[in-house]
């Protein structure tokens, strides 16, 4: 997992704001919802509006979290040199 939304959900929850209501004020399609669910990617248009909607900026509801093999891949890397 690269990315988080852990974020975006406490945003949510700090807002007093359901994750059905974040999706029709912004405009966003259920799939996508459900790709968010599993830390998954979402186009920066999505990102923009929920943005736009909660009044935030994108480091205030997405994380970057490196993979463990990513972690294992740069050891190797640094050791190799």
């Amino acid at each position: 997992m690269a990315i988080s939304y852990n974020k975006l959900w406490k945003q949510l929850i700090d807002k007093k704001m359901s994750p059905a209501e974040l999706r029709k004020k912004a405009d966003i399609a259920p799939n996508t919802m459900t790709r968010m669910r599993k830390d998954q990617e979402v186009t920066i248009q999505v990102l923009e509006r929920i943005c736009k909607i909660l009044d935030t900026d994108f480091g205030d509801i997405i994380e970057y979290v490196p993979d463990k093999s990513d972690e294992n891949d740069m050891y190797v890397d640094i050791l190799k040199r």
